[in-house]
């Protein structure tokens, strides 16, 4: 990518999918326009949208879709991938697994019947998602580094933190059993830029 590109991101006034690729570019320190369409304006650009859904990146007039692939160009271009492609091998493990702790969240997020949503979110709070935080635990266990990959921060450590402090932060369950999780957050959210865009950032419902 060009130093001098210039890049938009469309999505909703929110967090969601978006989240992370705005985390990367502000761990990246690389400016953008963060465009945050309304219902109507959405009914209105969809039709010129890669797949017709958001969020979506503009690179110089080229507009790309799926927030995972977004993510992971601009983590390429900006140094947050790892080294080797075994690094991005692990990368890639925690962005799926997170996926799949995505689509469990999604079953409650969007259920209608207010006892089952009660029920599934308390099952996501309690079980679920202390599992995959024992996942992640593991793997920084075995990188002995208190990063994912390598002795820097990279994607994978800016998703977690992302998923830890976004918008389904209140359906996290306890990091007590994960240490080195709980510290990795830590030291993602002390990341100056990172920091910088946390506190900066618009207050949203989701």
């Amino acid at each position: 990518m060009a130093a001098s590109s210039d890049m938009k991101l469309y999505y909703f006034n929110g967090m969601g999918r978006a989240e992370m690729i705005r985390m990367v570019l502000a761990a990246a320190g690389k400016k953008y326009e963060d465009i945050r369409l309304t219902s109507e304006e959405w009914q209105v650009k969809k039709p010129s949208t890669p797949f017709g859904q958001l969020p979506m990146l503009e690179i110089d007039g080229k507009c790309y879709s799926q927030s995972k692939a977004i993510s992971i160009y601009l983590a390429q271009e900006f140094g947050l991938y790892g080294k080797t492609n075994l690094d991005a091998f692990t990368i890639n493990q925690v962005l799926d697994l997170l996926e799949d702790m995505i689509q469990l969240a999604i079953k409650f997020f969007f259920e209608k019947d207010e006892a089952k949503k009660t029920e599934l979110a308390t099952a996501f709070t309690e079980k679920e998602s202390v599992r995959f935080f024992g996942y992640f635990e593991k793997m920084l266990s075995e990188s002995g580094t208190g990063f994912f990959v390598g002795s820097q921060m990279t994607l994978a450590d800016i998703a977690v933190y992302t998923i830890h402090s976004g918008m389904l932060k209140k359906y996290m369950g306890t990091l007590d059993g994960a240490p080195q999780v709980a510290a990795l957050v830590e030291k993602v959210g002390n990341d100056e830029k990172i920091k910088a865009w946390v506190s900066s950032r618009p207050e949203t419902p989701f």
